[in-house]
């Protein structure tokens, strides 16, 4: 589990870096499918759960500084520090 969140963390960060810093989480899964459609097919079990996944990954960024926390005016929008 450890592994997969850690890979989406860099997907994440990836796909942020391609669309100017910031996006909202429904325009970073689509960016992650775009560049990591076979990936996520071809590794099990991930297919079903990548979304989750990704959730867990922004969690993650944001306790590691990575990601701006989240307040009431940008919810749902992830924005890289």
């Amino acid at each position: 589990m450890a592994g997969r969140r850690e890979m989406m963390t860099g997907w994440v960060v990836e796909a942020l870096h391609l669309m100017g810093g910031k996006g909202k989480i429904l325009d970073i899964c689509k960016k992650v499918w775009e560049l990591h459609e076979s990936d996520i097919r071809n590794n099990g079990d991930l297919l079903f759960e990548w979304q989750y996944e990704i959730r867990w990954a922004g969690d993650i960024l944001r306790r590691q500084g990575v990601l701006q926390h989240a307040d009431s005016d940008s919810r749902g929008v992830w924005e890289l520090t």
